[in-house]
């Protein structure tokens, strides 16, 4: 019988309170301690662990208990090049996360939601938490853009609700100061603009790698998947309006 768990997008169930074996304390956020048979580790782009609390890639260490995660179906090349080619000796789970002092497995977000500002890992997703508390947004996204001292720099996206009324200014004033308070000065984000929607895929998927794309004046191809293309010329005008660079669309 298992509590509060966490699996890869394969399925398996990695970490668990398993309750057959032991009842552990419940933290929230965290669905407890990874369970028999599999060895969590958080590293960084080095390929070595990054101490405990500290935001990295969750890996899994080899060998993976028997008969898990054997391969992708009539694809062993892509399996390889896609968990195991990377951290060599782990298996990738394209997740990102940390290990408390408990060995308490935190996951954040995808490791491509993770952003490195002035060397400090961050979660997109958590700047994207603290935003949609905010009482007059409807949705948000956060991206990391370039930045020649930085790195990396988070830049807000922001859908408000209908009937709205304040000055987008004010909202992204309260916005910067949330983020400011809940995550600290470390995350950097001081940049936010309100858009009238975000770009997605037909399933709903917000196309943040291609919005990164577009302010880093990177080359891009218009997604086969997306809901309405013209949603990135908005963003692009977004962009320019705040400063970045336009688009170089293949």
């Amino acid at each position: 019988m298992i509590d509060h768990w966490w699996q890869t997008e394969t399925g398996w169930a990695i970490a668990a309170n398993c309750l057959g074996l032991e009842l552990l304390p419940v933290k929230p956020g965290s669905p407890t301690k990874p369970a028999p048979g599999w060895v969590v580790h958080v590293l960084d782009e080095n390929q070595q662990e990054v101490p405990r609390g500290d935001i990295g890639a969750v890996c899994l260490k080899l060998p993976l208990p028997p008969g898990s995660l054997p391969t992708l179906w009539n694809n062993d090349k892509r399996f390889v090049e896609s968990y195991m080619v990377e951290f060599p000796g782990y298996y990738a789970t394209a997740d990102a996360g940390y290990l408390d002092e408990d060995g308490y497995v935190y996951i954040m977000a995808r490791t491509d939601d993770v952003i490195n500002v002035a060397g400090h890992r961050l979660s997109t997703g958590g700047m994207e938490e603290v935003l949609g508390r905010h009482p007059d947004v409807a949705e948000c996204a956060v991206v990391g853009v370039a930045d020649s001292f930085k790195g990396q720099l988070p830049v807000g996206f922001l859908v408000l609700k209908a009937g709205v009324t304040r000055r987008d200014e004010e909202i992204v004033q309260d916005v910067v100061q949330m983020v400011r308070e809940q995550i600290g000065a470390v995350a950097a984000f001081k940049t936010a603009t309100v858009v009238d929607r975000l770009p997605k895929t037909r399933s709903g998927k917000i196309l943040r790698g291609t919005m990164q794309k577009i302010a880093d004046n990177q080359q891009w191809k218009m997604p086969a998947t997306i809901e309405d293309p013209a949603t990135l010329d908005e963003i692009k005008d977004a962009l320019e309006a705040i400063g970045y660079a336009g688009s170089r669309q293949q």
